[in-house]
Parts: C-alpha cells; structure tokens; sequence
C-alpha cells in the first residue's frame, strides 16, 4: 500500500487525525476540509489509528501525544515506517512528555492558530 498523491495544491489529500476530545476532533476536521483536504478521517485511540492506518495510508497524520489511557507513539513510529509525515498535538507544550527518538518531530500547541494548522500540513505536503 502507499499514500495517495497530495492534491497538487501542497495539501495531502488524505489526513488521519488521532485525537480523543470530541470538540477539538471536529475542530480540526472542519478547519481541514476548509482548507481543501479531500478525505479526512478521525479516530480516538491507538487501536483504531493502527487499524485505519492498516485500511489506507494517509497522506498525513495529526497525532495528539496524550490519548485517554495511552500516548501515541506507537502510531508515529508506524508512521515513521510508512515514511507518512505527521504532527504532534499537544496542550502541554514543551512539558509534553516525548521519546528522545520522536523529540525532534513537528509539535502544534492546543489550541493551534488556522495559519499555524495550515503550515504544518504544508510541510507535510512537501516531504
């Protein structure tokens, strides 16, 4: 399986988003499809982004570090495999507690500008 070809507009057409409040799912998810993303997929847990992960590779992934009763680093070192670029979200700012060997990978802060959601997708694209 390989990711779909972003859309030529320096968008990925495909986002999978791991974020376990409902509120801020849908935030992202409109702000997404706003910004012209053709498929936007949202799940809550580890289990479910590995299982969509497995049923087609996104093109980029939105990561929030701290789910209910797990992190998602499991999800970005799959990623990491699939060479799929992502982005950690987090409300905790640099308190956010992240692996030494995932320490260097893109962070949004909750709640993020549109701009700053918009740039990051567009260095996903470029990757």
């Amino acid at each position: 399986m390989t990711p779909a070809p972003p859309d030529g507009l320096g968008r990925p057409a495909d986002v999978l988003i791991v974020e376990d409040d409902p509120i801020i799912a849908i935030d992202f998810e409109d702000r997404l499809i706003g910004f012209g993303v053709t498929r936007v997929r949202t799940v809550g847990s580890v289990t479910q982004a590995l299982d969509a992960i497995a049923q087609r590779i996104p093109d980029f992934a939105l990561l929030d570090v701290e789910l209910i009763r797990e992190t998602s680093f499991a999800i970005a070192e799959r990623l990491m495999e699939l060479k799929v670029p992502f982005v950690f979200v987090t409300g905790y700012g640099a308190e956010a507690r992240i692996p030494s060997e995932l320490a260097s990978r893109p962070r949004l802060q909750k709640p993020c500008s549109s701009d700053a959601l918009e740039a990051a997708l567009q260095v996903g694209a470029a990757r």
